[in-house]
């Protein structure tokens, strides 16, 4: 077996390799100088350099592609998948770096460390000054409760400060054992006396932290961010830590960067690091040899640990349980764009056609659906049982139809804190996937695309206030489902739409007279 190396990756890394295979590195190839090469390689490993294009993919009888990192942008995953090439990277890598990163923003804002530092090279001794606060007996608040969020909570219990944590799918129990209070988010925001920040960047967490919920931060709150820079609302932020509302601020992360232009790096109150979260000799090592590692697991037909994009299958099987795998893949997505809540136990339930075959793809799609919108980093269809049980999220699968001959039905039943719902789809002919209900709600949606859902009760004229307000803002609707529990009873109205509908257009619909939520989902 032959390893090409086209990057720059920390020689323990390497060194492992160069144990198991012949391993070559080559670095600072054009894509025309890589295209030459790889065909006679098994397995490429890249960092964020060299981009592994389609046209690279083509030439190439590669078996596995590495990244030493989280993200894989560089690499077209899609068309690696379609050439049966296992895509492998290390998430897992930068965990303690970011952590430790995060606590040492927490104790330099608390101190002032920088702007001492700055006096005293600045030939000052101006110790009044730099007077700052203690941790220990602190109330600090978590907004996120990953690997990173919890191990920054686990750290700060060490320092004596007390963790109140906000995190919608963590159960209570799974981290509570560990002295971390799982609240809602709005408490954390009151009684938190220091925020921190570890959720993804997603349409859901975007600007999460506006004026709003500044407000009802305690006077002389001091936030840090080292996750992703646009969860915090940076002109809300600014104006707040000119007030003096919140008293002093330490980020690692911006919503545009290099944030040179921002304003907020010229605050006297505002510590900045440029995005240094990952960026230890550590965390460069583990990465490169936890990617080394599943290299050496992919090449050798075992499991691996960090998988991107594998689906544990027999061939002969695939392509029948295909639109089902995708189904339920939509199906898990679309509920947590519907809803929210702690999940505790996810239920897949089957009949007909599909209840013939081994339907733990099935399931594990489904899963992985539902983890796409928690997550920092993405889930699938390998990891998501072992991130679901992490997570404290219990799985069960139910075959109930002696009728293998009739379409095939999935029902997946989510148990939360905030109660039980339900979703369900089927597929008709070859690949007509479709989703038929929403917990009592019967509807005949077709998961592409873009769709509103209203919940709403049932009266005269309210399909037409919604359709007056979507066309006023120059939005088109496709086609309408309604779903009713009973006469002007309860109802769910879904538009399939094809424009994305602005948060602001959404919070004018919430205020139509009956509606009590709506919603905007992307399949």
């Amino acid at each position: 077996m032959r390893v090409l190396i086209s990057d720059n990756l920390a020689h323990e890394g390497v060194d492992i390799l160069k144990q198991e295979f012949d391993v070559d590195v080559k670095t600072n190839l054009t894509e025309e100088q890589l295209m030459e090469i790889i065909h006679d390689y098994d397995a490429l490993v890249v960092r964020s350099a060299t981009r592994v294009t389609k046209k690279i993919i083509e030439k190439s009888n590669l078996k596995v592609i590495g990244r030493a990192g989280v993200g894989v942008d560089n690499i077209d995953v899609d068309f690696a998948t379609k050439k049966g090439i296992l895509v492998v990277n290390a998430p897992e890598g930068n965990t303690i770096a970011a952590s430790e990163h995060t606590i040492a923003l927490l104790m330099a804002v608390a101190r002032n460390i920088p702007a001492a530092v700055t006096s005293l090279k600045n030939k000052k001794w101006d110790r009044k000054n730099f007077i700052g606060v203690e941790l220990r007996g602190k109330t600090l608040g978590v907004v996120g409760l990953g690997r990173i969020g919890k191990d920054v909570a686990v750290k700060a219990i060490g320092l004596g400060m007390n963790i109140i944590a906000y995190d919608p799918y963590v159960i209570k129990d799974h981290v509570e054992n560990i002295h971390i209070k799982v609240t809602d988010l709005e408490t954390v925001l009151k009684e938190a006396d220091f925020l921190t920040f570890h959720v993804p960047i997603t349409k859901t967490t975007y600007h999460m932290i506006d004026k709003e919920h500044i407000n009802m931060m305690k006077n002389g709150v001091i936030i840090i961010n080292c996750a992703r820079g646009g969860i915090i609302d940076e002109d809300a932020l600014y104006e707040a830590l000119v007030s003096g509302k919140v008293c002093a601020c330490a980020l690692d992360v911006f919503e545009h960067e290099p944030p040179l232009e921002s304003p907020l790096i010229d605050l006297p109150n505002v510590i900045a690091t440029p995005h240094l979260g990952a960026s230890t000799a550590e965390a460069q090592v583990n990465v490169a040899v936890d990617v080394a590692e599943d290299i050496i697991r992919a090449l050798k037909g075992e499991i691996v640990k960090n998988p991107v994009n594998m689906i544990s299958v027999r061939p002969e099987e695939y392509n029948k349980i295909k639109p089902f795998i995708e189904l339920a893949e939509k199906m898990g997505s679309f509920y947590t764009q519907l809803k929210n809540g702690r999940i505790s136990e996810v239920e897949m339930i089957y009949s007909g056609k599909v209840a013939r075959f081994d339907v733990k793809p099935v399931t594990t799609a489904g899963i992985k659906g539902i983890l796409t919108n928690i997550l920092e980093f993405p889930a699938n269809l390998v990891n998501a049982y072992f991130l679901a049980k992490e997570r404290g999220i219990k799985i069960v699968e139910k075959k109930v139809s002696k009728d293998q001959d009739a379409p095939g039905t999935v029902i997946m039943r989510i148990i939360t804190d905030k109660g039980i719902g339900s979703i369900s789809g089927t597929v008709f002919g070859k690949d007509e996937q479709r989703i038929i209900a929403v917990d009592e709600y019967k509807i005949d949606l077709i998961p592409e695309g873009y769709a509103l859902m209203s919940f709403h009760r049932d009266r005269p004229g309210i399909v037409g206030e919604v359709g007056t307000l979507l066309g006023r803002n120059d939005i088109n609707i496709a086609y309408m489902q309604l779903g009713r529990k009973s006469y002007r009873g309860e109802a769910l109205m879904v538009l399939g739409i094809d424009e994305e509908i602005p948060e602001y257009v959404l919070n004018e619909i919430r205020k139509i007279k009956d509606i009590s939520d709506a919603v905007f989902t992307k399949f």
